[in-house]
């Protein structure tokens, strides 16, 4: 069997297609259509080694297996990818291995869909306004993504490493043609921006009450283990929250911190993505209103772009 590249997967998943699958895959779980995921994780030394399983019928019915180790020192350390894994797609009645493939490009890309399907019910629809905080992989895919469904016109960006922010403005630059302000600090990063999308390692809250402007929408992907955290507690509690996925969320999202403060109940959030791609709960109120998606990543997601990635590659065949 053929493992693909992320470069075979950058090749074959075009961005445009990634999102509107993720979409799909979230308006089929709302509408009570087969869309089941499940995880998995193992701490290792310097890093976390985790598996998501997702279900998803579509053309056909489609299962996942993908397992991710994740390394956030691996760049600055052994010039090697924070996240390196491989994905399985399989035929859910059958059991048949249909493809595998490399997962770092295609969990990049389907985690940044999936902020912009947030993006596109709950950022108000003129926001030309975009502050990134963390400029890795995920920033330049969130900028791919987050261009389709928003007119974006003005960038600021803040990084520790100041490589990595300097690398990222040259990708906005040169696929874009959009320049990146450097901000000296999160909060000049994000203060005034009607976007905010947040792609850290960080265990302490980097956002706070008061550094928002009325009506931002803020994407926060980072938290994907119970350690990590970016969105302080206190702005989650007086923010409209809406979740990838309420359990998960629960366990190990930004969501996790502020249920664990006792600020929040499950019952406080909003509502998760599915129900706000179906319809069947109103997401954003009012223009003034902060939004939070809580992005932990949903394997079914995994299933959506994996599918795009091999029904374009039979079609090649």
């Amino acid at each position: 069997m053929r493992l693909l590249s992320d470069e075979d997967v950058d090749r074959l998943l075009d961005m445009k297609d990634c999102i509107e699958a993720v979409e799909a895959a979230f308006r089929a779980r709302g509408n009570g259509m087969p869309a089941a995921s499940a995880i998995a994780g193992l701490e290792l030394d310097g890093g976390t080694l985790h598996a998501k399983l997702g279900r998803l019928d579509g053309t056909r019915a489609y299962a996942v297996a993908k397992i991710n180790a994740n390394f956030p020192l691996n760049p600055e350390q052994r010039r090697l990818p924070t996240i390196q894994g491989v994905l399985v797609l399989f035929d859910a009645q059958t059991g048949e291995v249909l493809s595998a493939m490399r997962s770092g490009m295609l969990t990049a890309l389907r985690t940044a869909a999936a902020t912009a399907v947030a993006a596109k019910h709950l950022a108000l629809p003129d926001a030309s306004t975009i502050a990134f905080v963390g400029c890795g992989v995920q920033a330049a895919a969130h900028l791919r993504a987050l261009l389709l469904v928003r007119p974006l016109e003005r960038i600021r960006a803040f990084d520790s490493n100041p490589a990595v922010m300097a690398r990222f403005a040259s990708q906005a630059r040169d696929s874009f043609g959009l320049s990146v302000e450097f901000a000296p600090d999160v909060r000049s990063a994000v203060a005034g921006s009607a976007i905010v999308v947040t792609s850290t390692t960080a265990r302490r809250p980097l956002i706070g009450i008061g550094q928002l402007a009325p009506g931002t929408f803020v994407g926060a992907v980072g938290a994907d283990n119970h350690t990590k955290h970016e969105i302080d507690t206190e702005l989650m509690r007086t923010s409209a929250v809406v979740v990838d996925d309420l359990d998960q969320c629960s366990r190990m999202g930004d969501l996790h911190h502020a249920l664990a403060a006792g600020l929040m109940e499950p019952q406080d959030v909003r509502a998760s993505l599915d129900q706000i791609v179906c319809g069947s709960v109103r997401g954003r109120v009012s223009e003034a209103e902060i939004v939070v998606f809580d992005s932990t990543g949903v394997a079914i997601e995994d299933v959506a772009a994996a599918v795009v990635v091999h029904e374009r590659l039979q079609s090649e065949r």
